[in-house]
């Protein structure tokens, strides 16, 4: 793979109740243990961070794929939600639900959006086989 871009980011202090800062200055975040799992809460988390990386990253794929398909995904919204919990063997382990939105798609065709995104996506193809990640498009209103 030819690397076209690589972010780099730091984290000091007590892990997940310290800081990152990436090497550019763009984000420098104060990190807290949520109160679900023990902690303070009230600072981002490293999970609320991956699942605005994912979600950005697969309404990106999602937006490409549907260029190429000509489909109108105006008004669309990728939800990323992340889960964290033990994985039997003594550690932890993610779980992502992404939940779209595309209102002016008909659902059929949104899912096979959906499911060229994730074909597409970096995010979605680091996880492919390391944890669950469900796709779920949501009822139009």
């Amino acid at each position: 793979m030819q690397v076209l871009y690589t972010a780099s980011a730091q984290a000091t202090g007590d892990g997940r109740d310290g800081h990152v800062r990436t090497s550019d200055g763009t984000v420098e975040l104060d990190l807290a243990i949520p109160k679900e799992m023990g902690g303070a809460g009230g600072a981002a988390n490293p999970e609320q961070l991956f699942a605005a990386g994912y979600a950005a990253c697969f309404h990106s794929a999602l937006r490409l794929v549907a260029r190429k398909a000509k489909a109108d995904v105006s008004g669309s919204v990728v939800e990323a939600e992340v889960g964290i919990g033990p994985n039997g063997s003594g550690g932890f382990g993610l779980a992502v639900t992404l939940v779209v939105d595309l209102p002016a798609v008909e659902r059929s065709a949104a899912e096979q959006l959906v499911e060229a995104a994730h074909q597409v996506c970096p995010y979605s193809n680091a996880t492919r086989g390391n944890i669950e990640v469900a796709l779920t498009v949501r009822e139009a209103a």
